[in-house]
């Protein structure tokens, strides 16, 4: 079966206007108010004051629903004015993923229960101008292949791994879990020592954390500027 973005979208029918980006709208409503779980065809429909069957014309499964509703969060991660994205650009390179990073995860944190499932394939438009925005920026440091995608990898991953750290900790409202596992770490300060004296599992300035971590990533590109 092929995805959502493989395959032509239906003209709407006669009856109450349903289009694609009011199912897409309403999808991702119920996936921040409920998560993945909570989001069925049927709840849709619901949502939408339509019936299942006017669903289906216009989207075949809840996996589409799911890719569509993916790629219209990464529409809210902003491109710079006028940015062509190409190789020959004159544009501060590392201005350009530092920013498109920042706030991909900024969207990420907005949306909690997109990080985990970034793993299925992405075709959507948004994604893939995201993406080749940010290979390009690569691209103008002077990275070439196999290091171009090496590194719009590790750089993808560090930004998700980050949203599903900090979106699993906040997800923790009670004080008793987070408290009863830094008592647990601290009585074993002599296994532990340097995760006990850096409050491994204390709150922390996470936003700081993560740009320290993306400084010291793009710091270490072999770029050749």
């Amino acid at each position: 079966m092929t995805g959502v973005w493989l395959r032509p979208q239906r003209p709407s029918r006669s009856g109450p206007p349903l289009h694609r980006d009011r199912i897409v709208t309403a999808a991702v409503e119920l996936l921040d108010r409920e998560g993945v779980g909570g989001l069925t065809m049927r709840r849709l429909a619901e949502h939408l004051d339509a019936g299942p069957t006017t669903l289906y014309w216009h989207v075949a499964t809840k996996d589409d629903v799911v890719d569509l509703a993916l790629d219209h969060i990464f529409g809210e991660v902003r491109l710079p004015d006028g940015s062509a994205g190409d190789a020959g650009s004159d544009r501060d390179w590392r201005v350009d993923v530092e920013g498109l990073l920042l706030d991909w995860r900024a969207a990420m944190l907005r949306h909690p229960w997109s990080a985990a499932l970034l793993g299925r394939p992405m075709l959507g438009p948004n994604v893939l101008t995201r993406t080749e925005f940010l290979q390009a920026a690569l691209q103008r440091s002077g990275l070439v292949e196999p290091d171009l995608g090496a590194a719009t990898h590790a750089l993808a991953n560090y930004v998700i791994g980050s949203a599903v750290t900090l979106s699993s900790w906040q997800r923790l409202d009670a004080p008793e879990p987070r408290e009863a596992a830094r008592d647990h770490l601290a009585t074993q300060r002599d296994r532990y020592p340097t995760l006990v004296d850096t409050g491994h599992l204390d709150d922390r300035d996470w936003e700081d954390t993560f740009r320290r971590g993306l400084t010291y990533l793009l710091d270490g590109l072999p770029t050749r500027t």
